[in-house]
């Protein structure tokens, strides 16, 4: 069976159950302590991940390849800077509950589980483990109205699309005999012998993942739950699950039903422009800076889908560094956006940020990396990895979609820099309160990474050309 493949996940597991074990035991708050013993989880974790062995396990369903090995060390570390950003937050906030981490924790091993499913049921478990964890993050403000919202609308439309995933599933099932992505890829060899109920369950897999990565048109939900949820849950949901869910995307369209380029990529192809398309244009007149990331978040999994329906090595080599890239920017993004207390409350408008190149100039030069990376403006790392995305159409012969994704990342540049405007040219508003030394390591060190990446990007670029390969063989 060789279960050793899938030591990392037990020993996370393992090491979770002790963790909340040690705060249900323990009288007074340990919130901070469990949050350091959860980091130290995940790097115990990544250690067995890159010391571990390749191949199949669980009789074909479960993997362990480059691919998974190159997105396991990136989510581990996603949920690390998670950790982190959360600290002082959930402090002010009275949040400073042991359980925070442990939810974390175990939407981690999900997200493991989901990166190394070899075959359909063991994808919907890691899909599932990674939900409900989340649902429970969304709401963990209990005694706020926004939070509670946004927990009960993201878990009914969660649910919703967990259906279409399954339903998808059963299809594929029922019109195949199987579920194994080996056996799929080999009985679908031959595109002419597949039947239309068969491409009907992909279409209902592909809509369900989608509202996984928040592509349009399933993006409904993003907006309010990124609004409503404490913002360091936002700034994990932001990150480490979209990371998760994009490489299953990937795995799932290349793997068993990578013959199948013709019949999915332009399903792919309309989710990507409707994508990018909605997060350039709705961002542009929200006030507030979290529903703002929400459409840039949109806009980013368009771009990503771009490296999908371009159906090659290229593609999937240009969807992992755009991944790397994303993370470490909008883990700095998001600890600005923390950082915006002002009296000891947090502020969410973008006019909250009026003159904040005179009174905070390191955290305004942070933002304004930040905020450049994103719109995609070269040297920063947001324009490598776009780069490589939309070279990977190019190749595919996707000239209308690379076009198209260009522009968008043109008009998204508009929101983006307005905010660096208001940075520096509006008034000064009253000075925000003293950064904390956790959200300052997280921002410094995402504003380095964001724009040195382009003197260093041989090492990353070489990671992901490896675990493209693993896929494409």
């Amino acid at each position: 069976m060789n279960w050793t493949l899938a030591l990392p996940e037990i020993v996370l597991a393992l090491l979770g159950m002790a963790i909340l074990v040690f705060g249900v035991l323990r009288k007074q708050d340990c919130f901070h302590l469990c949050s350091m013993l959860t980091i130290g989880a995940f790097v115990v974790t990544a250690a067995l991940v890159l010391n571990g062995s390749g191949g199949l396990g669980f009789h074909g369903q479960f993997i362990a390849d480059p691919f998974a090995l190159f997105v396991k060390v990136l989510i581990l570390a996603t949920s690390g800077l998670g950790i982190i950003v959360s600290l002082d937050y959930n402090e002010h906030e009275n949040l400073r509950r042991f359980e925070f981490p442990v939810l974390v924790l175990y939407a981690t091993i999900g997200m493991l589980i989901m990166v190394s499913a070899s075959n359909l049921m063991t994808l919907y478990l890691g899909v599932e483990l990674n939900a409900l964890a989340i649902y429970v993050l969304a709401a963990f403000a209990r005694d706020d109205l926004r939070s509670s919202e946004a927990g009960l609308k993201y878990f009914v439309l969660g649910a919703l699309a967990s259906g279409l995933l399954l339903y998808g599933i059963s299809l594929v099932y029922g019109f195949s005999g199987t579920m194994d992505f080996a056996v799929l890829a080999d009985a679908l060899a031959d595109p002419k012998k597949v039947s239309a109920g068969l491409v009907v369950g992909i279409v209902f897999m592909i809509s369900g993942l989608a509202f996984k990565v928040s592509a349009a048109p399933f993006h409904m939900w993003t907006p309010d739950v990124y609004e409503g949820a404490p913002t360091p849950v936002t700034s994990f949901m932001a990150s480490a699950p979209k990371v998760a869910a994009m490489a299953l995307f990937a795995r799932v369209m290349f793997s068993p039903f990578g013959h199948l380029l013709a019949q999915w990529q332009s399903v792919l192809i309309l989710i990507s422009i409707a994508s990018m398309l909605l997060g350039a244009f709705a961002a542009m007149g929200q006030g507030n800076i979290k529903r703002l990331m929400a459409y840039s978040s949109i806009g980013h999994m368009g771009y990503l889908l771009v490296g999908i329906a371009a159906g090659s090595a290229i593609g999937l080599r240009g969807i992992l560094i755009y991944l790397v890239s994303y993370v470490f920017t909008n883990a700095g993004m998001f600890a600005c956006i923390i950082g915006m207390r002002r009296g000891g409350r947090s502020v969410e408008r973008i006019a909250d940020l009026g003159g904040l190149g005179k009174t905070n100039p390191g955290m305004a030069a942070a933002l304004t990396i930040f905020l450049f990376s994103m719109a995609g403006i070269p040297p920063f790392s947001g324009f490598i990895g776009k780069y490589f995305v939309f070279i990977a159409a190019v190749n595919s012969g996707l000239w209308t979609l690379a076009i198209i994704g260009m522009a968008a990342s043109a008009v998204s540049a508009f929101y983006y820099i307005r905010i660096i405007k208001v940075m520096y040219f509006d008034p000064a508003a009253p000075r925000f309160d003293a950064q904390p030394a956790s959200l300052s390591l997280v921002a410094g060190a995402g504003a380095i990474f964001t724009t040195m990446f382009f003197i260093f990007p041989a090492p990353i670029v070489a990671a992901a050309g490896a675990a493209a390969k693993a896929i494409f063989g």
